[in-house]
């Protein structure tokens, strides 16, 4: 047993609750070096040890993470624990807060003290497994050209960071129709609020719609259809930085050392003027002073522009820009004082890489998941990694937040700051739907980029958030039914929206790969072809079941029953029951999902 590889501590990214009642317990060991794990636990006044078999919920290519869920009959207070560990020759070990011990431990236990109601997971309920969309205003439709700026180009021209093509709020109303037939839950908006440059991220007055974009009330008119249609919507909030027309800016631009908004940013020196060396700010782009986020006046002030516009506008919750950039206070207060108002509001924040500072149930729902964009694009587009690496990345992604937040986690393959996906795959649309269907069938929440389902192309901005394709002749419209057909699949079968997630097939030869989403019993199997050659396999299966189908075109296959050697052979096959096979022929670039016949 390679006892340097075995990890547990009594923080919230090994031991959390998910209700005041129930605890998940987790801990990582090498990669196939333990047989079995338990979690030995009991009350502190209760000296009767119960146990508890974990299960390997995630593996990559070091480590298996183990986790077990653990409910009481009354509040979770005062447990005490220890683990023991298995390994393939069947020698014990035991790990406690003292270290690993040969022997039955005596004294060292980890105790988990108290479950607060601040304490447990939670994320809201409606956005699990749910598909997003993500709309840059200025770039989706024009529905009023009256309030166009000046100088407005053609709806077809090649966007430059400059121009702009006169979108708007009520052009998105327009086409709320057109968002619901695809199959959208919920709407993500990059900011609308007044700012310079075409993006708006440079905000300069957060209580106001941009006048390009529209009114107040054309933004109420907008949630309120969205409503009506059962689809949320979420604002961009932009809170680490402001523009430098921003009131408070402008005063410290005038004041100077007298401005009472001083420390409202951060100065380096006196006299400031627009340049990057006076003040902090994005990089170091200077029409984008760095927001104190630490300061209490700046803090209420940000909360009081979330509250407004939830309570206001009815909107459903906020993205957050480069949410890891901000002060961890900001997120902590802002949610423990909107969740008490609207529980069920989402906050997701803006991060590319590992999101686990911000996801620990004190600040944020969810993030976008570069991460997984990342794990996609490598394998997907660009082939520069293997099926065994890519599992081996997903699977650790997914062991590094809790399950619940897993659930709602921002799927995306590309946005607003990235190349569009179509051009990463070197516009090979075999690659792109191959992808997209992964994302569709993958947990958490999938997230669109407009334009992504008619086979808009970009580079990376500013050619990525070019004018929306409206005219029909021009989209396409193969590409634009199989994102309906992939949208409708997953919410058809629970398994897609709500299931588990366990590799069960890789192959890195072939570059096939596939997964089981598990649900209340009833599974799914997703098997991809990432690759130029047709290849016929034999699939792993968990059910006992002698006839499966194809989840699409409801073909029948028949089971091939194995014996429990046979079946250690398969995939991860010292981790899961199989009890027989699926023979299945895949062709190029392509993927099936099948289900037992009895689970329908």
């Amino acid at each position: 047993m390679n006892k340097y590889a075995i990890e547990h501590k009594n923080i919230p990214q090994y031991i959390y609750p998910v209700a005041r009642n129930e605890l998940v317990f987790k801990i990582k060991a090498a990669r196939g070096d333990i047989s079995k794990c338990s979690l030995i636990y009991w009350a502190r006044n209760n000296l009767q040890k119960k146990e508890s078999t974990m299960i390997c919920a995630h593996r990559d290519d070091l480590f298996d993470y183990y986790e077990t869920n653990v409910k009481f009959s009354k509040i979770a207070r005062y447990i005490k624990y220890y683990f023991e560990l298995v390994d393939l020759n069947g020698q014990k070990s035991y790990v406690t807060a003292f270290g690993i011990k040969d022997k039955i431990p005596e004294d060292g236990f980890f105790e988990y003290l108290y479950a607060n109601e601040n304490d447990i997971v939670t994320v809201p309920e409606w956005a699990k497994g749910k598909v997003f969309y993500s709309i840059f205003p200025e770039r989706y439709n024009n529905g009023t050209p009256s309030n166009d700026p000046l100088g407005v180009v053609l709806w077809d021209e090649k966007p430059t960071r400059e121009n702009f093509f006169g979108g708007d709020l009520l052009g998105i109303i327009q086409k709320l129709d057109y968002i619901r037939e695809l199959g959208v839950d919920c709407i993500y908006l990059t900011p609308i609020f007044k700012g310079d440059f075409n993006h708006k991220y440079a905000t300069t007055d957060y209580f106001q719609v941009d006048p390009i974009f529209g009114s107040n009330e054309d933004l109420k008119e907008l949630v309120s259809q969205c409503h009506k249609r059962n689809i949320k919507i979420i604002l961009d909030g932009v809170f680490n930085h402001c523009g430098t027309n921003f009131k408070p800016f402008r005063d410290l631009l005038e004041k100077q050392e007298e401005s009472k908004y001083r420390d409202w940013f951060y100065i380096k020196k006196f006299p400031v003027e627009i340049s990057h060396h006076n003040y902090e700010c994005v990089g170091a782009y200077k029409w984008m002073p760095k927001l104190r986020t630490s300061n209490p006046e700046v803090r209420q002030y940000v909360l009081e522009v979330m509250d407004y516009w939830i309570r206001e506008a009815g909107i459903d919750g906020w993205r957050l820009d480069v949410a890891d950039e901000v002060d961890i206070k900001l997120w902590q207060y802002a949610r423990a004082e909107l969740k008490a108002k609207y529980p069920e509001i989402i906050l997701i924040g803006e991060t590319w890489g590992s999101a686990l500072k911000m996801l620990s149930g004190d600040q944020m729902d969810s993030a976008m998941n570069y991460v997984f964009r990342d794990c996609v694009k490598d394998f997907f587009a660009k082939s520069s990694i293997s099926a065994h690496e890519f599992d081996s990345r997903i699977n650790r992604m997914l062991a590094e937040y809790p399950d619940e937040i897993n659930k709602v986690m921002y799927n995306l393959l590309d946005s607003h700051d990235t190349a569009r996906f179509l051009t990463e795959c070197g516009n090979d649309k075999r690659k792109f739907k191959l992808a997209a269907a992964f994302q569709m069938l993958f947990c958490g929440c999938p997230a669109i980029y407009y334009g992504d389902e008619i086979g808009m192309a970009g580079e990376n901005d500013p050619d990525c958030r070019g004018g929306m394709v409206w005219e029909e002749n021009k989209q396409d419209k193969e590409l634009l039914g199989w994102y309906k057909k992939m949208i409708a699949l997953r919410k058809s079968l629970p398994p897609l929206m709500f299931g588990g997630y366990v590799s069960n097939f890789c192959d890195e030869s072939k570059g096939i790969y596939g997964f089981v989403r598990d649900f209340n019993g009833e599974k799914v199997y997703a098997l991809f072809n990432n690759s130029g050659d047709m290849h016929k396999i034999d699939l792993p299966v968990l059910d006992n079941a002698d006839v499966y189908e194809d989840c699409l075109s409801h073909e029948a296959y028949f089971a091939n029953h194995i014996d429990r050697i046979s079946a250690k052979k398969f995939y991860n096959g010292d981790l899961l029951e199989y009890s027989g096979t699926v023979s299945l022929t895949l062709d190029r670039y392509s993927f099936k999902a099948i289900k037992s016949k009895m689970e329908e």
